[in-house]
């Protein structure tokens, strides 16, 4: 079996993964970095199956279209990819399924924002609709806070910032959860706990086991369906009304998870890929 390997930068979470796979008998790793490949729209590389662990969502999402067009087997697939990466497409996918998630608002301009704002009210969360690890997310106290974020946004940011995706702010207590999702199972969680109100570990937020109860299991598994399936990490709130899904992560980091939850991730990971997503 030939695997390809689609990366940028070769992190701790791509060490792991290389070494899980070669565990494997009779597996063989192509490495394909994003930085250095050239594609054309009539051949690919000769692999079975390929794993995406782009830094780069654009970069990610057009290679996944690219090789899915050579009929090459992806996880995640280019649906999986293109849904996760813009939380208006998560968003939409969660609300068609059901799943309950804060309020959100969508607007294109400064006034009809402002307006959102207002509407959801103070204080609310500014994301930009494509973005990770819990950069450039503005927790709006109030209508003057508004109006200069919104301008900032409008003057100095790329077309991704002229369309303002607006949370309902939600008091979590100091920690969400994050839980893990390996095809049909929910192999994993932990706390995220952090002073600040944004939990991201990446921005310093400490992790802690968190038991994969059934309500867990159950909302997460329903939010990986939702957007298309596969291998993800799936960011929850705790509220007075149970639990609601803040985001769906479509190439998920989990080097501080290994140890805290005695799960091995990328062991997990690699059986799915191997086994042919079963």
């Amino acid at each position: 079996m030939r695997i390809g390997f689609l990366h940028s930068l070769i992190r701790k979470e791509e060490k792991l993964l290389l070494g899980e796979l070669a565990k494997h008998d009779g597996v063989e790793v192509v490495m394909l970095d994003d930085r250095k490949m050239v594609f054309d729209l009539k051949s690919g590389p000769e692999v079975d199956v390929v794993l995406e662990r782009c830094i780069n969502h654009s970069r990610a999402l057009h290679g996944l279209r690219l090789l899915e067009n050579r009929g090459i087997r992806c996880v995640n697939s280019y649906e999986v990819a293109n849904v996760c990466g813009d939380k208006l497409l998560t968003s939409l996918s969660l609300q068609e399924a059901g799943i309950p998630q804060p309020e959100v608002r969508i607007a294109f301009t400064e006034a009809s924002a402002l307006e959102a704002l207002d509407d959801i009210g103070y204080p609310a969360v500014l994301k930009p609709a494509v973005g990770s690890w819990g950069r450039l997310l503005s927790k709006v106290n109030d209508r003057d806070a508004a109006e200069s974020i919104l301008e900032h946004k409008t003057i100095l940011g790329s077309y991704h910032h002229s369309i303002f995706y607006i949370q309902e702010y939600v008091e979590k207590d100091g920690r969400d959860i994050r839980s893990f999702v390996v095809g049909d199972e929910c192999i994993a969680a932990i706390y995220r706990d952090s002073a600040h109100w944004i939990t991201n570990t990446a921005r310093g937020a400490r992790a802690s086991n968190c038991p994969v109860t059934g309500e867990v299991a159950a909302i997460s598994l329903a939010a990986a369906r939702a957007v298309g399936g596969g291998i993800l990490a799936v960011d929850l709130f705790e509220t007075a009304d149970g639990l609601v899904v803040n985001e769906v992560n479509y190439t998920m980091e989990f080097r501080n998870s290994i140890d805290t939850t005695g799960v091995n991730i990328p062991g997990r990971m690699v059986e799915y890929l191997v086994e042919g997503g079963r």
